[in-house]
């Protein structure tokens, strides 16, 4: 497993640029701060894909122009859709890949990694960046393979819902359970047939008595 280099820029970001984007809440700026070590990280590694020894001679030279450059490129993509300003953005992106940039430098001569060691440190950190990053900022940096990494959130039922879900269940269950008993009912107490044979003779004798007893009222 390769290092963590997105932890470790995060950590040295905080260190060495604590006033970047500070007229952020905290929340804010984290999430912010995240957004530009994903989504810089994640174009060095397409970058490093691409043509690597351009890449590892760019990490020698720390040309500003050319990390401006590529932050405006980021910043301008019609994928990115941050929710931060433009000019934060870019500014941050500028600020973000300077560092990493110069921590590169350190890592491969203090380590004496070479264009080869640097590349594997920045391939490695795909297993890293997955997951920690909506799908934009993949398609931005081109990182393709990560997209649909993140878990999506669960939604979360309220009590109220639970307990209607649950009620409704209960009631449901009781529903047919009454309505199995009377089909039970029913069929171990059938009707006899010689009792539905005799009903409309009952009815008939019932009414003519109804009949007499109201005739003789007049009479």
């Amino acid at each position: 497993m390769a290092f963590d280099l997105v932890q470790y820029f995060a950590e040295q970001i905080k260190i060495q640029k604590p006033e970047l984007l500070s007229q952020y809440s905290d929340e804010e700026r984290l999430q912010y701060l995240s957004e530009a070590n994903t989504l810089s990280l994640g174009k060095l590694i397409t970058l490093m894909r691409q043509d690597g020894t351009k890449l590892y001679q760019e990490i020698q030279t720390q040309d500003h122009l050319y990390i401006q450059e590529l932050a405006r490129h980021l910043t301008t993509s019609p994928q990115n859709e941050s929710q931060l300003a433009k000019t934060d953005l870019e500014h941050s992106l500028t600020t973000m890949l300077s560092l990493q940039f110069a921590e590169l430098k350190q890592l491969d001569v203090t380590g004496n990694f070479g264009e080869h060691g640097i590349r594997e440190l920045l391939i490695g950190q795909i297993e890293h960046l997955s997951g920690l990053a909506d799908d934009w900022v993949w398609t931005t940096s081109e990182l393709t393979e990560l997209i649909g990494s993140k878990p999506k959130p669960e939604e979360e039922l309220s009590l109220e819902e639970t307990m209607k879900e649950f009620n409704q269940m209960v009631n449901q269950h009781a529903t047919d359970h009454s309505d199995e008993l009377h089909t039970q009912v029913a069929e171990q107490n059938p009707t006899p047939t010689w009792a539905k044979l005799i009903e409309p003779a009952v009815a008939i004798v019932i009414l003519w008595g109804l009949y007499c007893a109201a005739s003789q009222m007049f009479v």
